[in-house]
């Protein structure tokens, strides 16, 4: 039995909200339309989509915000949709853990095939379980300080296991590092490795994002050893924090 991710649309305007739906639907997707924060709150108390596409441009209460209270609640991904040329409101949304964004008006063939990469990305375990050969539990866990980062299921757990949350940016830029330790990795090199689309507005999230991870990883975040900054070269992954 086929699942047809469920998809929320939040637009305050119908005409697109309707056309994003129309789109969706016509390709397997189940869609509910929002027009704001309020009615997609709602949507979300009573079952959990498999993703969220917003408009950041809204009257009431903006998509900025929006996405903020989203992610302390749950760990929906989201894609924005901003019609604003200015790339701050698209980091400062990156940065509140949102996954992706499409300009608008929105080409609506990039729309979906930006929300079926989202959603390969949030459901990797159930996929990789089907085709990869049975590997030994450890093989996909990598120390980081006081974590350790399950590559499989796309999370940080501590010694006791309980699961810390990380946005799909600080997991893409954690399995870069877990693929290169002991190498100094530039900003650039690391937004390469990680697939970053929008260089720009990630590069200046880069290390917002590594400031956020040490929080989650080091001992001491004030004197990070695990992800050291390395003056003029960029970061360096050492597992155990030794001063290699």
């Amino acid at each position: 039995m086929s699942h047809h991710p469920h998809i929320i649309v939040v637009d305050d305007e119908a005409p697109a909200r309707e056309m994003v739906g129309d789109y969706l639907k016509m390709h397997g997707f189940t869609v509910t339309l929002c027009d704001g924060g309020k009615s997609l709150r709602g949507e979300i108390d009573s079952k959990v989509p498999d993703l969220v596409v917003l408009d950041l441009n809204m009257p009431e209460e903006d998509g900025l915000s929006i996405i903020r209270d989203l992610k302390s609640r749950t760990n929906v991904p989201v894609i924005m949709l901003t019609a604003t040329a200015s790339p701050i409101d698209r980091v400062v949304g990156l940065e509140l853990g949102a996954d992706d964004y499409v300009a608008k008006p929105c080409e609506l063939r990039e729309l979906m095939a930006r929300i079926r990469s989202v959603l390969r990305r949030s459901t990797p375990a159930k996929a990789a379980a089907d085709v990869a050969p049975a590997r030994t539990a450890k093989d996909h866990l990598v120390r980081f300080g006081t974590k350790w980062l399950d590559l499989e299921a796309q999370a940080l757990r501590d010694d006791e296991g309980n699961e810390h949350p990380l946005t799909a940016s600080e997991f893409g830029l954690l399995k870069v590092f877990a693929a290169n330790p002991k190498r100094v990795l530039s900003r650039e090199r690391l937004l390469e490795l990680a697939n970053a689309r929008d260089a720009e507005a990630f590069d200046r999230a880069v290390d917002l994002r590594i400031m956020r991870i040490r929080r989650k990883i080091e001992p001491d975040p004030t004197k990070p050893t695990v992800i050291r900054t390395i003056r003029g070269g960029g970061y360096l992954f050492s597992a155990a924090g030794d001063k290699a």
